[in-house]
């Protein structure tokens, strides 16, 4: 098992167009991952955050490749304020769609875990609270996806 990245897949039974809109607008994204909003800048360098009740992320947009791939680094550490988003202090997380039939398969892959600027106990607890959070916010999505007209 890796302590690097974390790996998983959800068929979600829309075409990847309408799949694409969930993962990257701002109002489905508050949505599904977030509970509080979200903001993004759909452009690599672009700003994100989503945000939850009481705390947010923030990060920037690293590949947009419309129905295909989205990708942003997100910080994990507390860095000084224009400190940029790399190795040691953020995690890249990537959402690669693929039309299987009439579904659209995500396979969500988050990694650098390793890299973090953290003792090992806290990289792997904070690998295993993504873990469980990937799993969730993946059931949020598909079910996000119900709710959504075509």
């Amino acid at each position: 098992m890796s302590t690097d990245t974390i790996e998983r897949d959800i068929t979600i039974h829309a075409p990847a167009d309408r799949v694409w809109s969930l993962i990257t607008q701002a109002e489905h994204l508050g949505a599904w991952f977030g509970d509080a909003g979200a903001d993004i800048d759909l452009r690599p360098g672009g700003a994100i955050e989503v945000r939850w009740d009481g705390h947010g992320l923030d990060g920037v947009v690293q590949a947009v490749d419309p129905t295909n791939l989205f990708a942003f680094r997100w910080r994990q550490l507390e860095v000084p304020e224009g400190t940029e988003l790399g190795d040691g202090n953020s995690t890249l997380v990537e959402f690669r769609l693929e039309e299987v039939g009439t579904a659209t398969r995500v396979r969500l892959v988050e990694s650098g875990f390793d890299a973090l600027d953290l003792p090992e106990d806290d990289r792997q607890s904070m690998r295993a609270a993504h873990t469980g959070g990937w799993e969730r916010e993946l059931d949020e999505l598909g079910s996000h996806a119900g709710t959504v007209a075509a």
